[in-house]
């Protein structure tokens, strides 16, 4: 059974290893901040999976992929490889959300339909949106890696994509609102 932690315990995993990469890269340039994110996501994700007795899938899914990618970093001493990670990233979420779509499963529907419950064609937009913005990011990750200067990125990818993707959800605000769900007790009005 999973314990439930503070409400400042999970966007302390989340985001605390993307802070540690900011304060190293600043303080000690990409190579030190490509170890120092690795370093911090396997501890974020270890304090995770003991805090709450289990393994959460999405930090060891970004775990598991900045690894990857600042390992070959690191061995080749190629910042092209980490810079490439975000793109990585937002493409495979593309893909899962397509694919899903593909066999009729918006799978947005099973990880947020509780927090949002909508009908089926709400979540087929949803889902469709959300690939195509993640499409969207991938590119102008890839964009801003190959033609601004690596302290652009570093802002970029820090601030940038967390900006951009707030940004995204609140613009789909109105189709939530559109294909909501009515509540339980005015399901009887609606019959009227």
């Amino acid at each position: 059974m999973s314990r439930i932690p503070p409400a400042w315990f999970k966007p302390a995993i989340e985001y605390g290893p993307l802070l540690i990469f900011i304060a190293a890269y600043f303080f000690a340039g990409l190579m030190a901040a490509t170890a120092a994110i690795i370093l911090a996501t396997t501890v974020a994700v270890a304090v995770a999976a003991a805090v709450e007795r289990r393994v959460p899938r999405m930090p060891l899914f970004t775990a598991v992929v900045i690894a990857v990618f600042g390992g070959i970093t690191l061995a080749l001493n190629d910042e092209t490889f980490i810079k490439m990670k975000p793109t990585f990233v937002q493409l495979f979420f593309a893909a899962i959300l397509l694919g899903g779509l593909l066999f009729k499963r918006p799978l947005l529907k099973p990880l947020l339909g509780g927090s949002w419950p909508m009908d089926d064609l709400g979540w087929r937009r949803l889902t469709l949106r959300f690939a195509a913005f993640f499409v969207a990011m991938g590119a102008l990750n890839e964009l801003v890696w190959r033609t601004q200067t690596t302290d652009f990125w570093v802002v970029f990818k820090a601030v940038g994509l967390s900006g951009l993707t707030l940004a995204f959800v609140l613009c789909q605000v109105p189709l939530l609102r559109r294909h909501a769900l009515a509540s339980e007790a005015s399901e009887p009005d609606r019959e009227r």
